[in-house]
């Protein structure tokens, strides 16, 4: 049986940075006052949002690369707009480090991802991705809710 990849692990990172981009548009379309203070019933700030991603998708792909399970470290405690801003470009940063030394043929391995989530190392990275984009989302509709247009969805790439 012939196998033929859909998309490359160099499209895959781009896919990914991306969102990162999108993201870092929308944390800086976000007012300061509101990044930790708005939110509706039952949801959290946009900022306590950010700073599960911040906790999430580099220690969670640092693990990976490494093979090692560490546990989930939750609340990471940025606490400013700018503070968020930083780590997130650390962050990119440190993700496109990782990505070069992660291994293609070990993207079906299962991994442990912080001891909890034991999966296929590529449904760990596309979990990293799309709770990206769900917090994002959510994002914009506070975003929205405040009166500011988000950036668009589709654009990704426009700096």
């Amino acid at each position: 049986m012939n196998t033929v990849a859909i998309i490359s692990k160099e499209e895959l990172l781009k896919h990914w940075l991306g969102h990162r981009n999108l993201t870092k548009r929308t944390i800086e379309k976000f007012p300061e006052a509101e990044l930790f203070n708005y939110a509706v019933p039952g949801m959290r700030t946009f900022g306590e949002m950010l700073n599960e991603l911040i906790s999430i998708a580099v220690p969670g792909l640092k693990g990976i690369v490494h093979k090692q399970i560490e546990g989930y470290t939750e609340g990471m405690p940025y606490t400013t707009k700018a503070e968020i801003l930083a780590v997130w470009d650390q962050h990119t940063e440190e993700l496109k480090g990782l990505w070069a030394q992660l291994k293609e043929d070990e993207f079906h391995q299962t991994f442990n991802l912080f001891g909890q989530y034991e999966f296929p190392i590529i449904d760990n990275i596309l979990y990293f991705i799309d709770n990206e984009v769900h917090h994002r989302g959510q994002g914009f509709v506070y975003l929205r809710a405040l009166g500011i247009e988000p950036p668009f969805f589709w654009d990704r790439y426009t700096k």
